[in-house]
C-alpha cells in the first residue's frame, strides 16, 4: 500500500503524485516509441486510428465527462476539420497552417452550435446535437461546388518542415505527438479555475451558478475546446485515409464516438484512451471470431450487434467503464485483506431543490 505525505499544496496539482508515475508513464511512452521498430505495418496501422480516435475521445470527454453536456453529434466536427484540413492543403497552404485552421474552425462551429444549445441539457442537448450532425452531414453532400458532395475528395499528405508523412512510421509518430499534447493540454487545463468550474456544472448547476460559475460562458468554452480537438482528430484522420465523403461522418460514427466515452469512462482521460483501444481492436477480435462461428451467427450486422451488446453490458454492469474497473482491481490489491465490496456502490444524493424539479 502506498501513502503520500502532503507537505505542500502545490503538490495537489501535480501532473504526476509520486516517483512510480514517473516510472510507469516513462516506460509507456519508451514503449510508444519504440513501437514502429517491432510492430507490423497492419499493427502500426492500428495505433495510427488509436491515437486520433483517443484525440477525439479527450474532446467528447471534456465535453461529456467533465462538464456534463451530451453530444450525439461529434462526428459533425470530425468531418469540419476533416473537409477544413483538405481544402486548405488542396489551396496550398502549409500544415504547420491548415491544421490550427482546423482546430479553429471546428470551434467556432462549436460555438454557433453550444450557444443555441445553452437552454437544453439531458436528452433534448443530445436530440440537438444529433440533428445538427445531421445538418451537417446534408451540407456537405449537398455543397458539392467546395466539398465534392458524394464524390468526395482526396487528401494530400502532410508535410512539415520538408519532410511529408507518408511512411506509416513517420505518420504514427505525428499522431503520437498530437495526442500526447493533447492529454497535457487537457490535464493542465482541468486543474485551473476553467476545468474546476467545468466539474462544477457537471456536479450542479446550481451549485456552480450560486458559486459564481457563468453557466453560459463555460459551456460554451466547453463547447469550443471540445469541438477544437475533434477537429484536430478529423484532421488527423483525413490523412490516415486519404480521400473523405459524408458517408464517413454519419451517425454510427457520433454514436462510436459516445461509445468511446462510456466504456472507457466518463470523467477520465485514461478511459478516453482505453475507450478508443477497445472501439478499434473490438472489430478485429469480431473479424477473428467469424470463422469460428456458424454461418447464421457471423452474418453481416454482427459487428453492430456485439457493439449494442457490450455498450449495454457496460452501462448494467461496469457504469464506471473500463478504467473504473481497473481502479476497482489497482484498490483491490492496495487495500487488500481489508478491501470492502461495496466501496464503489454508486449512491446519489439529490439537493432538495432538485427533488421539485
Amino acid at each position: 500500500m502506498r501513502f503520500i505525505f502532503k507537505t505542500d499544496y502545490n503538490q495537489d496539482i501535480r501532473v504526476f503524485k509520486h516517483s512510480g508515475q514517473v516510472f510507469w508513464y516513462g516506460l509507456l511512452i519508451t514503449l510508444l516509441i519504440a513501437a514502429p521498430y517491432a510492430a507490423g505495418e497492419y499493427v502500426l496501422s492500428q495505433l495510427h486510428f488509436i491515437c486520433i480516435y483517443s484525440i477525439a475521445g479527450f474532446g467528447l470527454m471534456l465535453l461529456t465527462g467533465y462538464t456534463g453536456q451530451i453530444s450525439l453529434g461529434h462526428a459533425a466536427f470530425l468531418a469540419v476539420g476533416a473537409y477544413t484540413e483538405t481544402l486548405l492543403l488542396a489551396k496550398g497552404v502549409p500544415f504547420a497552417i491548415s491544421l490550427p485552421c482546423a482546430a479553429l474552425t471546428s470551434a467556432v462551429v462549436g460555438i454557433l452550435v453550444g450557444l443555441p444549445a445553452l437552454r437544453l441539457k439531458g436528452i433534448y442537448l443530445a436530440v440537438a446535437t444529433l440533428a445538427f450532425n445531421v445538418i451537417v452531414v446534408e451540407i456537405i453532400t449537398r455543397w458539392e461546388a467546395l466539398t465534392g458532395g458524394n464524390q468526395g475528395l482526396h487528401v494530400r499528405a502532410a508535410e512539415l518542415l520538408g519532410y511529408r508523412f507518408e511512411s506509416p512510421a513517420g505518420f504514427y509518430y505525428l499522431c503520437l505527438a498530437l495526442t500526447v499534447l493533447a492529454c497535457l493540454a487537457l490535464v493542465n487545463l482541468l486543474r485551473s479555475p476553467t476545468g474546476r468550474a467545468f466539474v462544477a456544472i457537471r456536479d450542479s448547476e446550481i451549485s456552480a451558478s450560486c458559486l459564481g460559475v457563468n453557466l453560459a460562458r463555460y459551456k460554451t468554452t466547453s463547447f469550443a475546446l471540445s469541438a477544437a480537438l475533434t477537429g484536430v482528430a478529423g484532421a488527423l484522420y483525413a490523412h490516415k485515409v486519404a480521400f473523405i465523403s459524408p458517408e464517413q461522418f454519419t451517425l454510427l460514427v457520433s454514436i462510436e464516438l459516445a461509445t468511446i466515452v462510456f466504456i472507457g469512462g466518463l470523467g477520465s482521460l485514461h478511459g478516453a484512451v482505453l475507450g478508443a483501444t477497445f472501439i478499434i481492436l473490438l472489430p478485429q477480435g469480431i473479424a477473428l471470431a467469424k470463422d469460428w462461428l456458424p454461418p447464421a451467427v457471423a452474418a453481416s450486422g454482427l459487428q453492430a450487434i456485439v457493439f449494442g451488446l457490450v455498450l449495454i453490458a457496460f452501462i448494467i454492469f461496469e457504469p464506471l467503464g473500463l478504467y473504473g474497473r481497473w481502479v476497482k482491481i489497482r484498490t483491490y490489491f492496495e487495500l487488500f485483506p481489508f478491501y470492502r465490496r461495496g466501496m464503489f456502490r454508486r449512491q446519489r444524493a439529490y439537493m432538495r431543490s432538485e427533488r421539485l424539479r
